[in-house]
């Protein structure tokens, strides 16, 4: 039985920041933003999106009939969650109206998690044929103003949809994984910044991705040429060019290739920022849209989220992938946002909803989004559709 992802959809809110914009505002040379770390544009999310209605955004993009009918298990990877109880898979079933007859889980575990939702689901799709599996990896960067971190903001929700006989990616069995109790990324449940050692988290990604690769090279006799394109969690997108760069064989043909399609697949990510759980399957997605792929390429995939645990698998690209995506809806979406100021970025950074009991109306006139947030009232988000 072949299983994978058959349907992906993408949203980030409407607001962008240049990034040149924010070195000059520091003092920076842009120069460090757009070439030490790959970053061109930042995401800006306003208090009129979070990872709910950024989830509902991505999956009404691509959500039919057949998926109403068929999805029964809803699987929301995120890191940026709105509730230390109810699941935010609960509010995006209800929002989307998909059937009470589904199971609706909130899966964390940093960046990693959305991985683990996709193992999950193929696993859950072998037990259950016929079924439909939807997978969230909506998530909100953040590290506050004038922190080293900062300049690896961003947001937005990748919504993947798996089934047998999948239209763009089928997932193989094969996969080796590495969970260590490391420090180099944690946001305690009283803060709203995440606390990360950069450098030291640096060091640890690239660690475990060469264990897991080494381990998944010697199980299962498969050596870096093999593949058409290897995949990274891209918090920000040198640095999954840094353990790329680690296992490029000295045959020229094969690492220019392999360089060319990461550049590729990194592309949308220059303009979004980190996505945390959806950086990996954000990356896939410009890969599908730009690379230079066909029936039966091969993927590489490392998956990574700080604390930390990482995965590597593969997949293989269907003949039917480009109608899984809408790659104009994407471009558009991206093309179309408003940019703003670095005075206006501070300010969206700041204005948040009340977390002290308050209700506050939040003013959704500027945001187009068919999802959004209203605010808060009797401590209950208010979600509308417009």
């Amino acid at each position: 039985m072949t299983i994978g992802i058959d349907k992906m959809g993408f949203y980030t809110p409407h607001y962008v920041l240049d990034m040149t914009d924010l070195a000059n505002a520091r003092g920076d040379d842009p120069a460090k933003y757009h070439i030490g770390i790959g970053q061109s544009e930042m995401a800006v999310v306003p208090p009129t999106q979070d990872v709910v209605t950024m989830a509902a955004n991505a999956t009404e993009q691509i959500l039919d009939a057949t998926d109403r009918d068929q999805i029964d298990l809803i699987l929301f990877a995120t890191e940026s969650g709105i509730d230390n109880s109810k699941a935010g898979a609960v509010y995006l079933q209800h929002l989307l109206k998909l059937s009470e007859h589904s199971r609706a889980i909130e899966i964390k575990q940093a960046c990693y998690s959305a991985t683990a939702a996709l193992q999950l689901g193929k696993d859950y799709l072998k037990a259950h044929p016929g079924k439909r599996v939807l997978v969230i990896a909506a998530d909100i960067a953040r590290y506050g103003l004038e922190t080293a971190g900062e300049i690896t903001q961003g947001g937005g929700a990748v919504a993947m949809i798996m089934s047998e006989n999948p239209r763009i990616l089928a997932i193989s069995d094969e996969s080796t994984y590495l969970t260590r109790d490391v420090m180099d990324f944690w946001r305690p449940v009283y803060a709203t910044e995440a606390r990360v050692d950069g450098h030291y988290s640096a060091n640890v990604y690239t660690d475990f991705f060469t264990d897991v690769w080494t381990r998944f090279s010697d199980t299962y006799h498969h050596e870096i040429s093999d593949f058409d394109a290897m995949l990274f969690h891209l918090p920000f997108s040198k640095m999954g060019l840094k353990a790329l760069r680690t296992v490029l064989p000295e045959d020229q043909t094969v690492a220019d290739k392999l360089t060319s399609q990461f550049d590729q697949a990194r592309l949308w990510n220059r303009h979004v920022g980190n996505l945390y759980t959806g950086s990996l399957y954000l990356s896939l997605l410009s890969l599908l849209a730009h690379g230079d792929l066909h029936a039966g390429s091969q993927l590489g995939l490392f998956s990574y989220g700080s604390g930390a645990e990482g995965e590597f698998f593969t997949g293989t690209i269907q003949a039917d992938y480009q109608e899984g995506f809408d790659k104009a809806a994407i471009q558009t979406l991206l093309d179309k946002r408003t940019p703003v100021s670095v005075a206006e970025y501070e300010r969206i950074f700041k204005d948040s909803l009340p977390t002290n009991g308050q209700d506050r109306a939040l003013d959704i006139s500027h945001d187009s989004a068919k999802y959004v947030l209203g605010g808060i009232k009797n401590e209950q988000r208010q979600y509308l559709v417009q």
